[in-house]
């Protein structure tokens, strides 16, 4: 077997693809049922796949890939490709948090007498942390708040080379980053430690995606992710997505968010934290289809052609060719 698959559920037609010449080999009838059933349910559960109207493209994990003709599946985002994901970052980040607050709990008995007159005057005002009356309480939370400011204001989340010189964005300048999206062409501009930068094209979304990444550190539940795949399906795919937001991005800067949001700069790109799941999401999916997307238009030729050689020899098998053996397919159970 090779390492490219076509195959047509509904003609019953299935190919090899030689990965030297490209040429499209039709198997022989005996082979073909059950491998065709495979290959769709192979299809469908794989993660990275692509279709226009008539062809599809997805890659298994194993490297193999199948080229699937007839109408395109829904393009549907599985809740659960996103979700083991965002929570092993949310998990991730609450350690940092709870090894902070640990570690600066541990001095608490030294730092005490010093810290105990800022608390009381008021003078460390961004740890005003209701129901905490003792300074035991709130000498933890201030290992847990730095630990968070790093999290969301100073930690590098990406290095990217531009000519001979190496930038760095943290995590700060995520909510200062400007997406945007004129028909299917997305641009995008950055601050960094320097100044700034505009990237465009594939390029441009394929920072996007490594920029939220690293920003959503923070993660999410399998609920939050759900409700950011369901963003994404209102708008009809990833594209509609990415173009929703991309202009409806300019009002977040006004919406009324919570005093600690605020403070903090909670949310890249001033979204809502499942929007910024589904941006992050969206991104993801669309690079992968545009990485694919190159591949259709020649397979599509290649397709027709062979469709038409398989076409003829199909139907030379007596005595009414391809439908009568398909008749003759051995039942299941």
């Amino acid at each position: 077997m090779g390492r490219r698959l076509a195959f047509d559920a509904g003609k019953g037609r299935l190919w090899v693809i030689c990965g030297s010449c490209a040429r499209w080999n039709l198997s022989p009838l005996d082979e073909r049922w059950e491998a065709i059933e495979e290959a769709e349910r192979l299809f469908r559960a794989t993660r990275m796949r692509v279709s226009t109207d008539n062809i599809g493209l997805a890659r298994l994990p194993d490297g193999t890939q199948l080229v699937r003709i007839g109408k395109p599946l829904r393009p549907e985002f599985a809740a659960w490709r996103y979700g083991t994901r965002f929570a092993r970052r949310r998990i991730n980040a609450q350690v940092v948090t709870g090894v902070a607050a640990a570690a600066v709990g541990l001095t608490g008995v030294v730092l005490g007498p010093v810290l105990a007159p800022a608390l009381v005057t008021g003078g460390i005002s961004i740890i005003a942390f209701p129901g905490f009356t003792t300074l035991a309480g709130a000498v933890p939370m201030i290992g847990a708040v730095a630990a968070r400011d790093y999290l969301l204001d100073d930690r590098v989340v990406a290095r990217f080379r531009r000519g001979r010189r190496v930038l760095v964005v943290r995590a700060r300048h995520v909510r200062d980053a400007e997406f945007h999206l004129l028909g299917d062409h997305p641009t995008l501009r950055l601050p960094h430690d320097a100044g700034w930068a505009y990237v465009d094209g594939s390029e441009a979304m394929h920072l996007a995606s490594v920029l939220l990444a690293g920003a959503n550190r923070f993660g999410g539940s399998r609920g939050r992710a759900s409700d950011a795949v369901a963003r994404i399906e209102r708008a009809g795919d990833a594209m509609g997505f990415l173009q929703r937001a991309s202009r409806d991005i300019g009002w977040r800067e006004g919406r009324t968010q919570s005093a600690l949001n605020t403070m903090r700069g909670l949310g890249a790109l001033h979204l809502m934290a499942d929007e910024c799941l589904a941006l992050e999401m969206a991104l993801h999916e669309e690079t992968e289809r545009r990485a694919l997307d190159g591949e259709l238009d020649l397979l599509a030729d290649a397709w027709r052609e062979a469709e038409q050689i398989a076409a003829i020899a199909d139907d030379l098998l007596p005595p009414h060719g391809l439908d009568y053996l398909r008749g003759l397919r051995p039942l299941e159970g």
